[in-house]
């Protein structure tokens, strides 16, 4: 199953969460799941989990990342200093890149 629309955010990002329970919170995206239209953001969105004691782990009560919807995240912009909504800009050498749309700054190296 492919995802419902293309998103602008990618792996390593700095993203803001606009909603739910971790609303203001910034923090890097870990990974993409591109299918479930989710992100995992590093100590945004943290849940308990029971785990079962194995010949790797020894089990217990662990914490770690649950995804977050990317309807509630939002791009974290150095320049601007708040989530913003991305654009795409095509340079004089052909190249794609994304821009800010609240101060127009390139956002790609």
């Amino acid at each position: 199953m492919s995802s419902m629309y293309t998103t602008r955010i990618r792996r390593d990002d700095e993203v803001m969460i606009i909603a739910g329970r971790d609303k203001g919170a910034r923090g890097k995206v870990i990974r993409m799941l591109a299918a479930d239209n989710k992100a995992l953001v590093a100590k945004v969105n943290m849940v308990k989990r029971h785990t079962r004691p194995t010949q790797d782990s020894k089990g217990g009560i662990i914490e770690k990342e649950a995804p977050i919807a990317l309807s509630n995240v939002q791009y974290f912009c150095p320049s601007c200093k708040t989530g913003v909504r991305l654009g795409i800009k095509r340079l004089e050498d052909g190249r794609k890149v994304r821009t800010c749309k609240k101060c127009g700054e390139v956002l790609d190296s």
